[in-house]
């Protein structure tokens, strides 16, 4: 059996399994003890296996990949293309979200109770949230800390910052194209040992992925249930259809007309990743089965996979752009506050830019999108109203976030001048 089937068989088996569990038994001390003794470390183990490696894959695919472009030219065109995709394809993305947040309007669904047990339900994580965003800064020290004094400093952080990492990856590639090729030879040797290491773990953690899949799924739907489903459903519903929409509407158009290439053969060829970033909800540890699955299934070369995938993975966030955009207009409704069209277009810039600076960890947008709720007048503690179905939603969107890595690669492979494998 193939590995993506026997992913898609545990992601199957743990949401029947949790569903199950929950409306049969909700919040029992066997359920209970089963999530906190058995499924959440199962799960956590295996996510911590794939983000394990996502440090050294980055620094050396990163590297690896300018080194291989060469002619710094040619680095700037690839570099120029791609970032220009990421935000123009994200600004697609937060833009059909609040189109659709405005037609549906799903704060007027949510009755006065719900907000108020909500709100009481999840005030502790909010509180706990709204204190760490207050030390962040967002603006020109964002700009400043993207250069590190200390790279190994930056990664060494709980949530390392994945901006300075790709800062210093692109310095030391760039380096490498400029000093002597008999120097560089050994250093590329080394990023090359290193890359081929992290391909060899990345594959036995895979091996687990049916379980840990399995795990993962299984401590969120026995936690959230149908109650808290049926409580924000218009909410849910407004995301799910704002990423379906981009998900097989703007990236089949993508895939058709910049790649020239079958959209429903290209998501075929990347069920794997697909299925993956569905149940870790985290582009990092999504990135090592998107570079191998862009590589073999797609015919993508490496020096673009090296290149473009982990850049995308911290930086192009179509689907927690989206998230963003549809959340704040969401609160704004269920608070009753009116945004202009004149503060919604800052929400659209505001989205897309938190996006590029979020964490490809799951919930790793909840911190920033509280600044934009700030930003615009919406109470920070509001956070509390979508914390309960921030898992599933993240599950969604780290979908988007991926393929949308793998449509730009796609993009760059075609303008570059070679063909996907058909």
């Amino acid at each position: 059996m193939s590995r993506h089937s026997k992913i898609f068989i545990g992601l199957l088996l743990g949401a029947i399994a949790g569903v199950f569990s929950n409306f049969f038994f909700p919040a029992t001390p066997f359920l209970l003890f089963t999530q906190q003794y058995i499924t959440d470390p199962l799960g956590k183990i295996f996510l911590n296996l794939l983000i394990m490696m996502v440090i050294p894959l980055v620094f050396a695919s990163l590297s690896l990949g300018v080194a291989q472009i060469g002619d710094l030219k040619k680095l700037g065109r690839i570099g120029f293309k791609t970032i220009m995709y990421f935000l123009i394809v994200t600004t697609i993305a937060v833009t059909i979200g609040l189109v659709l947040v405005n037609l549906i309007r799903p704060g007027d669904y949510l009755p006065e109770e719900t907000k108020t047990k909500l709100l009481l339900t999840y005030k502790g994580q909010a509180d706990e949230i709204k204190q760490s965003t207050e030390k962040t800064e967002f603006g020109i020290q964002t700009l400043v800390n993207i250069v590190p004094r200390n790279p190994a400093a930056a990664i060494a952080k709980p949530n390392p910052d994945m901006l300075a990492l790709i800062f210093f990856s692109l310095i030391v590639g760039i380096a490498l194209t400029i000093i002597d090729k008999e120097k560089a030879k050994p250093i590329i040797n080394l990023l090359e040992g290193i890359n081929d290491v992290t391909v060899v773990v990345i594959n036995m953690a895979m091996k687990l992925a049916p379980y840990g899949v399995f795990a993962l799924i299984f401590s969120v739907t026995s936690r959230f249930g149908f109650e808290l489903l049926v409580a924000l459903s218009m909410y849910v519903i407004t995301v799910l259809v704002g990423l379906a929409l981009h998900q097989f509407g703007v990236f089949p158009i993508l895939i058709k007309v910049f790649s020239d290439y079958s959209p429903l053969l290209f998501f075929r060829k990347i069920e794997t990743v697909m299925l993956t970033a569905f149940s870790t909800s985290s582009s990092n540890a999504t990135l090592p089965t998107t570079i191998a699955v862009s590589k073999d299934n797609l015919g993508i070369p490496s020096h673009i996979t090296g290149f473009v995938l982990p850049l995308g993975a911290t930086m192009n966030m179509n689907g927690t752009a989206l998230f963003e955009g549809v959340t704040v207009l969401f609160l704004a409704q269920v608070f009753g506050i009116h945004l202009s069209i004149g503060v919604q277009l800052i929400v659209v810039l505001m989205s897309v830019l938190t996006a590029v600076g979020s964490a490809g960890v799951p919930s790793g947008s909840i911190p920033l999108l509280v600044i934009v709720l700030t930003m615009v007048g919406i109470p920070a503690e509001g956070i509390a109203i979508i914390l309960g179905v921030d898992r599933l939603l993240d599950m969604c969107r780290t979908v988007l976030n991926v393929t949308g890595d793998i449509t730009c690669a796609a993009y760059i492979t075609k303008t570059e001048g070679f063909e996907l494998k058909k």
